[in-house]
């Protein structure tokens, strides 16, 4: 039998799917090449309506090229490499967190 596997709840102070979206890119982005994390699987919700989840990547198995990077239920075909959607830079590949996530004190 295998070891149930744990999952980590990480509330923010965001308000918006958009701006919620764009964390779980950074987050993923930055902290992609840990084994231990599996952003494949990441969803979102709401604080009240946790059962409720809206899933963020496609993660679908690009035959020894890794996983898709783009967002769940893209148009096209699936790509190792992310796209301009959900707030992503077209020249860095990377969120443009000037223009997507608004930082709140």
């Amino acid at each position: 039998m295998t070891a149930p596997r744990w999952i980590i709840h990480l509330p923010t102070t965001l308000t918006s799917l958009d701006e919620v979206t764009a964390l779980a890119v950074a987050l993923r982005d930055s902290l992609g090449h840990l084994s231990t994390i599996d952003f494949g699987e990441t969803t979102l919700s709401e604080e009240d309506a946790q059962f409720l989840r809206t899933r963020v990547f496609c993660d679908t198995n690009l035959d020894g090229a890794g996983r898709c990077r783009r967002p769940d239920a893209h148009d096209g075909p699936c790509a190792a490499v992310p796209n301009t959607e959900v707030g992503v830079s077209s020249t860095s590949g990377h969120p443009d967190f000037t223009q997507t996530v608004l930082i709140r004190e």
